[in-house]
């Protein structure tokens, strides 16, 4: 005796896999191979559209499942089911209801917010392996493809300003200053709209990098920590943000996210593209 096979609808104002994925986990408790097939639709977004897929899917005589956000979309589904006697599940409003009584808010109801948030978490994920390939300079490449560049002498923030950037979806390069070593050619080929120089006050770089030497169980007498020759750094530093023409900020006794706050405000007034907090 041959067995009809089991069509299943599932019906999504976004791509539609939250249904597929639970129709599988529950055609998996029924053992055997009985036959079905989902037939699946994504960004249904318009009641005509929906009207043209519940007729088709009573004469298929197909369970109907639906991860539908909007009220009134999920309201056409309802009556039009129990009107047509078809077998409907909405996987999205039972949840929605519970969890915004136990809130007390209202939930957005906003098609596909779950592949936008995945989408945000790809580009943080893509804005901090750029920021790790292209640090410290090692591949100067980098400076052209980059949303911002940070240039500085050694002990300046450039690393850490880059990965905390980078959780803003801001794809940093950043370059060392050093006096023996030229700068790199693609510098000049950027708009100094999108360089930032950083650099921090002599005391400062004195103490961090004696720190750094001590740490490193070098002696604090090295050059790397010598007065004057942070004084050079300095200086040569001040001539090259004076050709790049880019802005400049003193890290010193200054928190990661306070110079992090000064360089997105100088994004945004130069009308460059910044991720805001709380965008999805």
């Amino acid at each position: 005796m041959s067995v009809d096979k089991l069509m299943i609808y599932a019906i999504s104002d976004s791509i539609g896999e939250t249904a597929r994925n639970m129709i599988k986990a529950a055609m998996s408790q029924f053992y055997g191979r009985d036959p079905y097939e989902i037939k699946r639709f994504p960004f249904v977004t318009e009641k005509g559209m929906l009207l043209d897929i519940l007729q088709s899917a009573k004469k298929d005589n197909a369970i109907v499942v639906y991860t539908l956000v909007e009220d009134d979309m999920c309201d056409f589904v309802r009556e039009f089911s129990e009107k047509e006697n078809i077998s409907s599940i909405d996987l999205m409003s039972d949840m929605l209801g519970k969890i915004s009584n136990r809130l007390d808010k209202k939930p957005k109801r906003e098609p596909g917010i779950i592949r936008k948030l995945d989408e945000s978490y790809f580009k943080r994920i893509d804005a901090i392996e750029f920021a790790v390939k292209y640090d410290d300079g090692k591949d100067p490449r980098g400076v052209l493809k980059a949303d911002l560049v940070l240039v500085g002498i050694s002990r300046t923030s450039k690393t850490p300003l880059s990965m905390y950037l980078a959780n803003k979806h801001i794809k940093v390069a950043n370059v060392p200053l050093v006096p023996e070593v030229p700068i790199p050619k693609e510098l000049s080929e950027v708009s100094s709209k999108k360089i930032i120089g950083l650099t921090n006050s002599p005391e400062k770089l004195n103490e961090i990098r004696t720190e750094r030497l001590k740490a490193l169980g070098l002696s604090s007498k090295a050059n790397y920590a010598n007065y004057e020759r942070i004084l050079d750094e300095l200086d040569y530093s001040e001539n090259v943000f004076k050709r790049l023409g880019c802005p400049v900020i003193n890290v010193a006794n200054k928190a990661i996210e306070e110079t992090a706050g000064i360089i997105l405000d100088i994004m945004k007034e130069n009308g460059l593209n910044i991720f805001k907090d709380g965008e999805i």
